[in-house]
């Protein structure tokens, strides 16, 4: 039962006929990690906690560095060397007090991110590096997650949301392996425009929040963005039969790639 004071303040939510005073009990008693407080973990735990999440988790393993206010608007000047967790739960709080934040200020490897998925609903990437999705993509596989990918690069943005339906195609039915070290460029190398990772970011919070209440989402294909161009573009995927997710989970085996996945700082 919702209280007088939850009505009002998820009222333009309740409103929605696909959410309705049902469909916001539903969000406030799911729980949703959240695997990297940068970029595009800024707009999604902000959002998450404005929509009435009831838990959320942050898991990075950071500090706030004065070039990641250009797009990590979760993040204040104040914060400049601050643990990412931290300050993003202190903003998530602030925002709305009924939401638990858990944090997880440590490294995120194939020997603890089972444990840690475990807890939760939904999963949402908001990484900057190769093996760290390929992590989370395998381990949610594994562990029959739901999750949304997301990677921004300097005008371009791109996500893709996982069923565990056994039927929906994966992260690595689009991309394989992860390319070689140093071969694709960082948005510390090439550069990102902040807005970028907020449109992605809000993306991602609607395809949890449309997954959380049983509704269609955008499993089975990539959408590109390029708002350089202001050109949007979903591409279907094919579930491919040599891929991991078409393996028995129990048969999948977890790797921490070359890079260091313990680097878990979001776009």
């Amino acid at each position: 039962m919702l209280s007088r004071e939850q009505l009002f303040r998820y009222s333009r939510n309740i409103l929605l006929p696909e959410v309705g005073v049902k469909g916001q009990e539903k969000l406030l008693n799911s729980k949703v990690l959240v695997i990297g407080a940068g970029g595009l973990g800024a707009p999604v735990a902000l959002y998450l906690a404005a929509a009435g999440m009831g838990t959320i988790g942050i898991a990075d393993y950071d500090v706030v560095d004065l070039t990641n206010l250009q797009r990590q608007i979760i993040h204040f000047t104040r914060d400049v060397g601050t643990e990412k967790v931290l300050s993003a739960k202190s903003k998530i709080e602030a925002l709305n007090p009924e939401v638990q934040v858990i944090t997880y200020n440590e490294p995120i490897t194939s020997a603890n991110i089972l444990n840690i998925i475990e807890q939760y609903d939904f999963i949402i990437d908001g990484t900057d590096n190769f093996p760290a999705k390929f992590l989370i993509n395998d381990a949610c596989v594994k562990a029959r997650k739901p999750f949304s990918h997301g990677g921004i690069l300097r005008f371009w943005g791109q996500t893709l949301t996982y069923r565990p339906d056994g039927e929906t195609p994966c992260y690595r039915c689009a991309f394989k392996e992860p390319p070689p070290p140093g071969s694709v460029p960082s948005c510390k190398e090439a550069g990102v425009i902040g807005a970028v990772a907020g449109v992605i970011g809000s993306l991602q919070v609607t395809e949890c929040i449309k997954y959380l209440l049983g509704m269609d989402t955008l499993a089975g294909n990539l959408l590109f963005i390029d708002l350089k161009s202001m050109e949007f573009n979903k591409i279907p995927l094919k579930k491919r039969q040599s891929c991991l997710c078409s393996k028995d989970p129990e048969q999948i085996i977890l790797v921490d790639y070359s890079q260091p996945v313990c680097d878990l700082k979001g776009e």
